[in-house]
């Protein structure tokens, strides 16, 4: 099978699709591909294409479920413990991260939303908020970033026609699910704006499970004259949600929904809330050059009470990022140059104290004593540019240059008997190059080339040393990636093939090692290598006149191996990649009518993977059925209307959501690898959307 496979995606070479650009009440108006790869000239890559989710194919998920959605992009894997708990890898790249998503920058309107250590939490945006999600796989974007897993940038544009129009989605379901999302657009001939507001609650699928979140988006632009646009983006996000930890075998295959024992009676839960601003400015400096500088901060108050403490965190992040483009003669067959920067900086402070949980009478955590107070000033510096240039009609090649520098100062607050662990780590310098080669064939079939360099800083706890101190000699992660892929859109019978091989080797490969229950230690521990296939298909074929089935697929072949690795005395060397299951396939069937009627039905199936380096042990395979039917119509002349139920888990399968890899055991307990999905349930919308 895996001969066939490789053997058709030699023959096909593909990877890209066309772009929607559908109105803010698009998601009425299902009428385009929903998952697709842009062309050249569209896509903010250049020569490479990426993935892009569209507003459609978000309005096609339950509208809590980031994993139903990201899981439809080959080569991305969307692992949810809940819905404050989540972890995204990209070809294997950040498979290794305990609690969350790193080793991949995240945008939102171009804005950086990744913290200074290489954190980002998709969790605090809202599903329904967000017009585009497009992921970047492998570090082969030197304008947003280089990092090892990606990138993924986030939209939520304004309304794009002139008029105003109000929108409210009314969803509730299983779990106590009960979620509403209103906004406010509209759109003149200089001004545009769109203001959100999403409260969301539900008590979740296992016990200590409640989420409660209520949310803010403004989203303002001004046309300040023909060449210069201006915009504002301001975000705040308020939630709670209780956590109900992971658990051991045992408890998973016998009761799912039990919270782990001491997260139960510690009631752990995180309060967080978030702040995002940011200004934006676009100006055309002549015929040929454009620069666009936005202006960002980030604020972030969390506290966490777990049962071995209570954690007091605060983030302040801000910075500065600008791109100039220019093109470099006339007409549209003309080299292209991109030069661009960014500076982030944040300051992020924490204390922990003890949870007197177990004394409290049943009722709970209680914050008791001060056992640590720190500081870190985390400041990264990153440059890039580069230069398309077309050889002829078919022939286009793009080199592209990267530099980034990082510094992290850490200040230990809170030192006991003189023993002040305050040290500071300036990584050198790294250049990253890529090199993009795209030869067109015409009808919309093309095969491109990329060879690429880049790099992940280490987290926090990636970066101490057995005591507890900034190691001076950890390094960042490096790999240099090769890619070949493509597209073959067949002519006139609405078929498109996708697909890519890539071939990544990582070294100084970063772990971070689980001592206690909040003590890690960093270190470099070897190499991996990362080989895969990527293809994908969708064909669209009409019912009569008045109908239309679309049935789609997509499917990742992982090879992910450690190439050199020894951990305390132990050789993994050529062991598979602990968090990455090797096979994943995403299918399903579309079907639609003029009428206003539309019925989608999926599949996911997720392999077995392993979860210890030694790979003694494995998490079991499973498979996931979703369907979601809908009506929309249009009710009056202003007044637009859908109606939708969605059955997800529709055969009740016992799965894990999200797994941890090589837990630890305290106290003679099981160690505690499993994070259990959502068992079967079920959700109903109402959309109405007035023009004014």
């Amino acid at each position: 099978m895996k001969k066939v496979l490789f053997s058709w995606m030699l023959g096909t070479l593909a990877c890209a699709a066309q772009e929607a650009g559908q109105a803010l009440d698009s998601v009425l108006r299902l009428d385009e591909v929903v998952l697709q790869a842009q062309r050249a000239g569209e896509s903010p890559l250049g020569l490479v294409p990426s993935e892009l989710i569209t507003e459609q194919a978000l309005a096609l998920q339950n509208p809590i479920d980031f994993a139903g959605a990201l899981n439809q992009v080959p080569g991305l894997y969307f692992q949810s413990g809940a819905l404050n708990t989540n972890r995204i890898s990209i070809r294997g790249v950040g498979a290794r991260t305990p609690f969350g998503t790193n080793k991949l920058r995240m945008y939102y309107n171009d804005i950086p939303v990744t913290d200074g250590s290489g954190f980002s939490t998709l969790e605090a945006f809202d599903l329904e908020d967000l017009g585009t999600i497009r992921v970047v796989k492998g570090p082969k974007s030197a304008s947003y970033g280089a990092a090892l897993g990606g990138a993924v940038l986030l939209r939520s544009d304004p309304r794009k026609e002139n008029g105003a129009l109000v929108r409210n989605r009314l969803s509730a379901g299983s779990y106590g699910l009960f979620k509403n999302n209103l906004s406010l657009a509209f759109r003149d001939s200089a001004l545009s704006g769109e203001v959100r507001y999403n409260r969301l609650t539900t008590q979740g699928y296992r016990e200590n499970n409640a989420f409660d979140r209520d949310g803010l988006l403004m989203n303002l632009g001004w046309e300040a004259s023909d060449t210069h646009h201006l915009t504002l983006l301001a975000q705040y996000i308020d939630y709670r949600a209780e956590i109900p930890s992971s658990l051991g075998k045992t408890a998973f295959e016998t009761d799912p929904r039990q919270a782990a024992f001491t997260w139960a009676q510690a009631k752990g839960y995180e309060d967080n809330k978030y702040t995002l601003v940011g200004l934006s400015d676009r100006i055309a400096l002549g015929d040929r050059v454009e620069n666009t500088s936005s202006l960002f901060m980030s604020y972030l108050d969390h506290y966490e009470a777990r049962p071995f403490n209570i954690l007091d965190e605060t983030n302040l992040g801000y910075g500065f990022r600008s791109v100039f483009r220019a093109r470099l003669g006339n007409g549209s067959g003309t080299p292209a140059a991109e030069l661009g920067g960014e500076y982030y900086r944040d300051r992020y402070a924490w204390a922990t104290y003890e949870n007197l949980y177990e004394s409290n009478n049943g009722n709970g955590s209680l914050q008791g004593d001060l056992l640590s107070r720190n500081r870190e000033y985390r400041k990264q510096l990153y440059l890039f540019g580069s230069l398309e240039w077309p050889i002829n009609d078919r022939l286009q090649v793009r080199g592209a240059l990267a530099l980034n520098h990082t510094r992290y100062d850490f200040e230990d607050l809170y030192a006991n008997n003189g023993d002040d662990r305050s040290a500071e780590r300036n990584f050198d310098p790294i250049l990253l190059p890529s090199l993009d080669v795209r030869y067109s064939t015409g009808n919309g079939s093309f095969a491109y080339l990329n060879l690429s360099r880049g790099f992940s800083n280490p987290s926090l706890e990636e970066s101490l040393n057995p005591d507890g101190l900034v190691n001076p000699d950890i390094a960042q992660e490096k790999g240099l990636n090769a890619e070949l892929g493509g597209t073959l859109a067949v002519p006139g019978a609405r078929l498109l093939l996708t697909g890519a091989l890539y071939l990544m080797d990582i070294r100084d490969l970063l772990v971070a090692e689980r001592v206690g229950q909040d003590q890690y230690i960093g270190r470099n521990a070897g190499q991996t290598r990362h080989r895969g296939l990527e293809l994908s298909a969708e064909y669209r074929q009409p019912l009569g006149r008045f109908a239309e089935v679309i049935p789609f697929l997509s499917y990742t072949l992982n090879d992910h191996k450690f190439r050199e690795f020894t951990d305390a005395g132990e050789d993994y060397s050529g062991n598979e990649l602990t968090g990455v299951p090797r096979h994943r396939v995403y299918a399903g069937l579309r079907l639609r009518g003029e009428a206003g009627w539309y019925w989608n039905g999926s599949f996911q199936y997720v392999d077995r993977m392993p979860l210890t380096d030694s790979n003694s042990l494995y998490s079991d395979a499973y498979r996931l059925v979703n369907m979601q039917l809908g009506y929309r119509r249009q009710l009056t002349s202003r007044l637009h209307g859908s109606l939708e139920l969605g059955l997800n888990n529709l055969l009740n399968a016992r799965y894990a959501g999200m797994v941890l890899i090589n837990a630890t055991a305290f106290g003679g307990a099981e160690p505690r690898y499993y994070y259990p999905g959502n068992g079967r349930n079920a959700y109903l919308g109402v959309l109405l959307l007035y023009d004014l």
